[in-house]
């Protein structure tokens, strides 16, 4: 079996504060092989932009305190100089950032800023770099590319301003791509229109994808497979397919619960978690989810409070890991979780 494209061992992003250390990420491991799409999802405040941002090296210069391994095509990025860590940036590892706008210059064109990012990294000139520019645009589907190359990020829209971040990403081919919360504050067909334009470009470049959102539609659209972060760890990581539909962790069962069916039930209610995401500086004891967890009485004692749990195969799969202590959470997910989310579903199993 090859290699994965990108493997990430036991990463931590600490933060010494004046209060105490802000653990960010805690001890993050995954992979992902070339050509795939990794899902990370949870709630605001779990590790998922921290521990992409330490991908890409935007922890170097701060007081962060990062450990572990990124090991990207087998060469460990935590462990390159700065100057070689510029050089792999925007290269071989790109990144679309959760709001263009901001993440774009006001002062400079479009076309200025993604041929930069083409030039740092190939000894060409402008004229070149404006045709490589230009190519691109094109390819991410903006009119008039041309003429376009020249405006200013005010004068493009949201859809279009993501679609200039895009390719601004791929204009190096790189083979990995982060793309955090790619379709925020944009219509629901503007989404449709960027997760389409991201995996036919995936399969133009055969780039491994992470993708970072709070949407679970997103993830069942475009993902592989899924990991679920919470308090700056992993809780369930496993196929889409697995995670969507026999997920064995009381916090994603939580994530499913709160999604609006649209071809279910209109009068029906939401069902949210209870409570609010912990503080990385003081979590919790034991399980970091126990206090907000409705089906910590499954487990004997006080294991949830006293223990953490480890991230172990669940009962279908080696692949498919959980963090959690309920001896059969597949079971009382079919018998409890079910039939509140998805009664039609019971009914037909």
């Amino acid at each position: 079996m090859s290699n994965p494209l990108l493997s990430v061992v036991d990463l931590k992003v600490h933060f010494p504060t004046n209060d105490g250390i802000v653990k960010a990420t805690d001890g993050l491991s995954y992979t992902l092989e070339r050509g795939k799409t990794l899902g990370i999802v949870g709630e605001s405040g779990s590790g998922k932009s921290v521990s992409s941002s330490a991908i890409m090296g935007l922890h170097r210069g701060t007081n962060a305190h990062v450990s572990g391994q990124i090991l990207l095509d087998g060469v460990d990025l935590l462990q390159l100089s700065n100057e070689d860590m510029r050089k792999h940036r925007g290269k071989e590892v790109a990144m679309i950032f959760q709001d263009p706008l901001s993440a774009m210059h006001p002062y400079y064109t479009v076309g200025n800023q993604i041929g930069e990012a083409y030039r740092v990294h190939h000894d060409v000139s402008k004229k070149a770099a404006r045709a490589r520019t230009i190519e691109m645009l094109e390819r991410v589907g903006i009119p008039q590319p041309d003429r376009r190359v020249d405006d200013y990020p005010h004068q493009f829209s949201g859809g279009m301003r993501q679609r200039a971040m895009i390719a601004m990403g791929l204009i190096n081919n790189p083979a990995l791509l982060i793309a955090d919360e790619p379709t925020t504050a944009l219509d629901v067909t503007v989404q449709a229109q960027i997760l389409d334009l991201l995996q036919d470009l995936q399969r133009d470049f055969d780039a491994g994808i992470i993708i970072i959102t709070h949407d679970l539609g997103v993830v069942a659209e475009m993902a592989d497979d899924v990991l679920v972060m919470y308090a700056g760890r992993a809780v369930e990581y496993g196929t889409t397919k697995e995670i969507l539909t026999h997920p064995e962790m009381p916090y994603t069962w939580g994530l499913i619960s709160s999604i609006p069916d649209v071809a279910g039930d209109t009068s029906a209610r939401l069902i949210p978690i209870p409570g609010n995401p912990p503080s990385l500086l003081q979590p919790p004891t034991g399980c970091a989810f126990h206090p907000r967890c409705t089906h910590r009485d499954k487990v004997p004692g006080n294991l949830c409070v006293t223990t953490l749990p480890e991230l172990v195969p669940g009962q279908r799969s080696e692949g498919h890991l959980k963090r959690c202590h309920i001896p059969d959470p597949d079971a009382v997910y079919e018998r409890e979780v079910l039939p509140e989310i998805a009664p039609d579903l019971v009914e037909e199993r």
